[in-house]
């Protein structure tokens, strides 16, 4: 273990792309160019607040170095930088885009490959628009907790390694609403393989800059599919259906655990597979599959829970648009788009089956989950609290799952009595409660819970957020010390609380 020094640094993307010839300044477009080099802004007064110790152990590092992580001095061998990007929000192409509040520090060398780190409200960038590029506190400790929550839930995932509160107040206006107000100022460092994203490709697809989307493409295949190549049409269909599958089981993943992202922008989606960009996300407290935590979607619900395998499917279509020009014949791409929707299809299904105890699959399965997922949409039922309730019924009989409902007075009894007999005779009354357990978490980061954290916190108090990291590190155990405080349905308090039931981009 060492210190941020001591790291193994690199800098392949700037040096295998091209870049701005400037080095910061305001914001403006920069045809031509991957990224810029950026100076992150020195914090007033940092302090280390949170620390992921199994992210540190992977890089090397010993708890500390927060004038670093907080973009206050660096290190020999970084050379710190903004990534240029585009993206389709909301389905509306929106032109350059770019890492408008993050800034690259480099990318080390680990024992599990080479990994990049990034501070997130560090400062201005070329890509920060109107705004200042700061991160305020209450959005820090969302993206740091969920980060880590989701890598613990086995959900392909961007990571955490520090939140580091920066000494000064920020002016945001959480709501959009017209009512701004000074909030405390945070950086979060994040860690990726990278933070390429479909939107990467897309700014130089759209604007005709064919040369530079092929040093980008070729930079990616080389250093992060090195079992692939762009050589043909061939090849680049087998590395595209890496993305899409990898695409699928992220989300097949969100649907598991109850997750809703919010945000699913085409600069919001890593090449990767992995969840990246936590905003106004949330975990879905009653099964309603129209629900979106993000209340600038909250009229279209186009990226509302039940939306995001088909979201998906959607910026898959944009990422080998922006493909296409490399392509002699760019029709084989929708092999890769057919691809996506049978490998969402097979891990979803998967995943499902082994929430409900089945092991070995059977063609009748698909029917029982589908009337499960009607069922669920009858009445109001906690999804976490239902499925971890499921691994210890002893009988088909929904009175042993009362404590999920939110009225069970108003359950359909017969036809959940009814499902649940199918269900205990298709398992022959013994379901695989290894595999349920180890599928159903008991405990996910809902946001009433991650709103406690943010309150006590901007009071100075860490003690929950590091409560519900501890927490968070083991979400398939019982953990009971934990049941009484956090493996409950959302209280009355939190229903119309802003942060709770609502969120915005704001941070």
């Amino acid at each position: 273990m060492g210190k941020l020094a001591n790291l193994s640094w690199k800098n392949r993307f700037l040096t295998q792309t091209p870049g701005d010839s400037k080095v910061g300044g305001e914001p403006r477009q920069v045809p031509g160019a991957c990224w810029s080099r950026v100076i992150p802004t020195p914090p007033k007064s940092p302090k280390m607040r949170l620390w992921s110790k199994e992210m540190a152990e992977d890089l090397g590092l010993d708890y500390g170095g927060e004038d670093i992580l907080s973009g206050g001095s660096q290190v020999k061998g970084m050379d710190t930088y903004a990534q240029r990007y585009g993206g389709h929000q909301f389905g509306n192409w929106a032109g350059q885009l770019g890492d408008g509040r993050a800034i690259t520090l480099g990318e080390v060398e680990t024992k599990a490959g080479v990994l990049e780190l990034q501070l997130k409200g560090a400062g201005k960038t070329p890509y920060s628009r109107f705004a200042d590029g700061k991160a305020v506190l209450r959005s820090s400790i969302r993206e740091f907790l969920c980060s880590e929550a989701m890598f613990h839930l086995r959900v392909p995932t961007t990571r955490a390694l520090s939140l580091v509160t920066t000494g000064e107040m920020v002016l945001r206006d959480m709501m959009y609403d017209g009512n701004s107000k000074l909030e405390p100022g945070a950086v979060v460092c994040r860690v990726a393989p990278s933070f390429i994203r479909f939107g990467s490709f897309q700014i130089h697809t759209l604007r005709g800059d064919k040369e530079t989307l092929e040093i980008l493409l070729d930079h990616t295949v080389s250093n992060h599919f090195k079992n692939h190549s762009i050589k043909d049409d061939d090849s680049i269909i087998l590395w595209c259906k890496e993305i899409a599958k990898s695409t699928a089981e992220m989300i097949a993943h969100w649907m598991r655990v109850g997750f809703v992202h919010g945000v699913m922008n085409t600069d919001n989606m890593s090449i990767h597979g992995l969840t990246i960009d936590y905003g106004p996300y949330g975990w879905i407290e009653d099964f309603d599959l129209g629900w979106t935590p993000n209340t600038t979607d909250s009229g279209r619900k186009r990226y509302c829970f039940g939306n995001q395998p088909e979201i998906g499917a959607w910026n898959i279509a944009r990422f080998l648009e922006s493909v296409s020009p490399i392509m002699e014949n760019p029709e084989k791409l929708y092999d890769v788009l057919d691809y996506y929707v049978s490998q969402y299809e097979t891990s979803r299904e998967l995943l499902w089956l082994n929430k409900i105890g089945i092991a070995d699959r059977s063609p009748k399965d698909a029917e029982l989950l589908s009337e499960l997922t009607n069922l669920l949409q009858k009445c109001e039922i906690d999804m976490t609290i239902f499925f971890r309730e499921l691994c210890h019924i002893t009988s088909p009989d929904i009175n042993e799952l009362s404590y999920a409902f939110y009225n069970f007075e108003n359950a359909p009894v017969k036809e959940w009595d009814s499902w649940l007999e199918i269900w205990w005779e298709r398992v022959n009354g013994s379901p695989d409660r290894k595999i349920m357990l180890a599928n159903n978490p008991k405990y996910v980061l809902r946001n009433w819970m991650a709103q406690l954290a943010i309150d006590a916190a901007e009071d100075n108090d860490y003690l929950i957020c590091n409560q519900l990291h501890q927490l968070l590190k083991d979400p398939y155990a019982e953990q009971k010390e934990f049941e009484t405080d956090y493996y409950q349905k959302m209280p009355e308090w939190a229903k119309n609380r802003v942060g709770c039931s609502m969120l915005s981009c704001s941070s």
